[in-house]
């Protein structure tokens, strides 16, 4: 199927490992161009090399929580491909804890990168963007269901979730569509890292895959071609939707 994304042109954060990286390959892979950012330099130029270099890929050392960012990623792509199609916004989970072991400091900087820095580039983004243009949100799986040991996570992911609803119903009348992207137990560092916290990575693995109807974790790759096609032109009529891509580890409807 032809997803439409020659030549259209996407900023991906955090796209330089992980989830992001997931997305960004595949939206590569079927003729799209990046912005991708990341806060360290040494992954941001490893990411450009990989995804193909000049003229496919553009990288940019960039914190969400900064203000001058969007803008920034913005003019990125701007000054390399001459337009912009959307953004894919993901940024690494928040610390891990629970509630009597964090400070106001760890959920203000989680606030401001996790929420506010998101709420803040979809805005500028948005300003930019034409009929045909997408957002997206990476969230989790706390969205639905808070994930034991993750305090800010539970927090946060919801209330991102509502402004992207929220989003979409003022968008739609211009064409722009906004979407969600629900993860779990994807096969990332991060859920490497949480696996760990238990003790026994392997058997917190076993355990989390038992409760999964497909009986494995999902790869990056496979969140990857869903994030490409739900950015996609091919995509056209979804907005306001948020895509569990979890095996179905979620039972509801």
């Amino acid at each position: 199927m032809d997803f439409g994304l020659t030549d259209r042109v996407y900023i991906v954060t955090g796209g330089t490992r992980g989830l992001g990286l997931a997305a960004a390959r595949e939206l590569v892979a079927d003729g799209a161009r990046v912005v991708v950012s990341s806060r360290d330099e040494t992954s941001v130029a490893a990411a450009e090399a990989e995804l193909g270099g000049p003229g496919q890929v553009v990288g940019v050392v960039a914190d969400n929580a900064d203000t001058a960012t969007p803008d920034r990623l913005i003019a990125a792509a701007r000054d390399a491909f001459k337009r912009l199609d959307g953004v894919l916004i993901s940024v690494g989970g928040p610390p891990a804890g629970t509630s009597d072991a964090i400070d106001d400091d760890r959920w203000r900087a989680a606030f401001e990168s996790v929420f506010l820095g998101a709420v803040r580039l979809a805005r500028a983004v948005a300003a930019e963007l034409g009929e045909g243009g997408a957002i997206g949100f990476v969230l989790s799986s706390s969205v639905y269901e808070p994930i034991p040991g993750l305090a800010i996570s539970n927090a946060l992911r919801p209330g991102l979730a509502g402004y992207a609803k929220n989003l979409a119903n003022e968008l739609g009348p211009r064409g722009i569509r906004v979407v969600g992207l629900v993860p779990a137990h994807i096969e990332t560092d991060r859920v490497r890292e949480l696996d760990a916290r238990a003790g026994d990575p392997a058997a917190a693995r076993e355990r989390a895959s038992a409760d999964v109807p497909l009986r494995r974790y999902g790869t990056p790759d496979e969140f990857g071609r869903s994030a490409a096609f739900l950015l996609s032109p091919a995509a056209s009529y979804l907005t306001g939707v948020m895509l569990s891509i979890d095996g179905g580890v979620r039972r509801g409807f």
